[in-house]
């Protein structure tokens, strides 16, 4: 059965998250790994869409003709097709960022969707869905699930000989005397990614790298001195963002001085 439509209040029991900053942080998140996955247009589309899920922080109900509207209005008629907009749907579901839920009025008729954007996975357990999906799991043949428990029994472990090679030789070897798994060392340089794209400095990796390095030898410092520290990837990362904001901020003072 579907959900009947309504006013965006009547959805807010399905936002994940609890403030509009916590929201915004999320998308920016999931855009500086994701951006590229996007083209102009999609990605138009799915900024516009961010911007009609605020009033409940990520949950939108508008009409795909409303925001279609909204895009040409503010380009002056250089918007998008509707078919762009359907396609950064399709692939922002594939992506797990969004979910589509359709909605009925009270004729039974097909409404307009419901789109929920969900939190971006950063070390942490995922937030219970509120949606009462089936449980994928419940129908599995006895043999699809002999062959998932062989996996889970098999070591799933990599050690940092295994870590992506985007990640900078400097930065695997710093975090590996430290962390030595592979995944752990890949979410850390995966958070440096995020905080340079926060901080306009994505093009600038070799100084965003010096000060990635600068900021995980405090986290460690950190470490030995107190145990207080109870999610460390959270704790670098707050780190870096400063010490990259600093930088940014510096930076364009040099460029006004330059100029003068």
């Amino acid at each position: 059965m579907n959900l009947k439509s309504g006013s965006i209040d009547k959805f807010e029991q399905f936002s994940q998250f609890s403030s509009l900053k916590e929201f915004n942080t999320h998308f920016e998140m999931w855009l500086a790994i994701h951006k590229h996955d996007f083209s102009k247009g999609e990605l138009l589309g799915l900024k516009r869409l961010v911007r009609f899920a605020a009033k409940i922080p990520g949950v939108c109900n508008a009409k795909i003709g409303t925001i279609l509207k909204a895009i040409h209005e503010e380009y002056k008629n250089n918007g998008i097709s509707r078919s762009t907009f359907k396609r950064m749907i399709i692939k922002a579901k594939e992506l797990g960022l969004i979910t589509a839920i359709e909605t009925e009025r009270k004729n039974g008729s097909q409404s307009s969707n419901l789109y929920v954007f969900l939190r971006f996975p950063v070390s942490e357990p995922p937030k219970q869905e509120i949606m009462n999906h089936p449980k994928e799991t419940s129908n599995l043949s006895k043999t699809k699930k002999q062959e998932i428990n062989k996996r889970q029994e098999e070591p799933s472990v990599l050690d940092h000989t295994f870590v992506s090679d985007r990640v900078p030789q400097p930065f695997v070897q710093l975090v590996n005397y430290f962390f030595s798994e592979a995944k752990t060392i890949e979410e850390y340089w995966h958070m440096t990614k995020i905080a340079a794209y926060r901080n306009n400095l994505e093009n600038e990796m070799e100084n965003v790298l010096d000060i990635a390095i600068q900021s995980f030898k405090q986290l460690i410092r950190k470490l030995k001195l107190t145990s207080k520290v109870s999610k460390p990837i959270a704790y670098f990362y707050g780190i870096l963002d400063q010490k990259l904001t600093e930088f940014y901020y510096r930076r364009l003072d040099e460029m006004v001085w330059d100029d003068e």
